[in-house]
């Protein structure tokens, strides 16, 4: 399953590089296998590990706002595995090009 997810705490300051670090020390801890990119982190691993670790991360968030949003998008395809990087080379392949990642 590939999961990509972004936590956005409501009233605070424009730059969310604080947090997001915060968030990504959590995940880099978890074991799981994860990208980060301007907008979110991607995640594969099964349903309960990143579901436990997405609650985590979004608890930490909540723990100094009063307010976060938590997105998440769900790809869970049967029977594979390496798909954040096989998704991105399968592209690269039919355009014939490396793409910047």
């Amino acid at each position: 399953m590939v999961v990509n997810f972004s936590i956005v705490p409501i009233g605070k300051e424009s730059s969310l590089s604080t947090q997001v670090a915060e968030v990504l020390t959590i995940v880099s801890e978890s074991g799981i296998s994860y990208r980060l990119h301007a907008m979110g982190t991607i995640l594969e691993g099964d349903w309960d590990e990143i579901m436990n670790l997405i609650k985590k991360c979004h608890n930490r968030i909540l723990k100094d706002s009063d307010r976060v949003l938590t997105t998440i998008t769900i790809d869970d395809r049967k029977g594979r595995t390496g798909r954040i990087a096989d998704k991105v080379k399968s592209v690269e392949r039919k355009l014939g090009r490396k793409l910047k990642t």
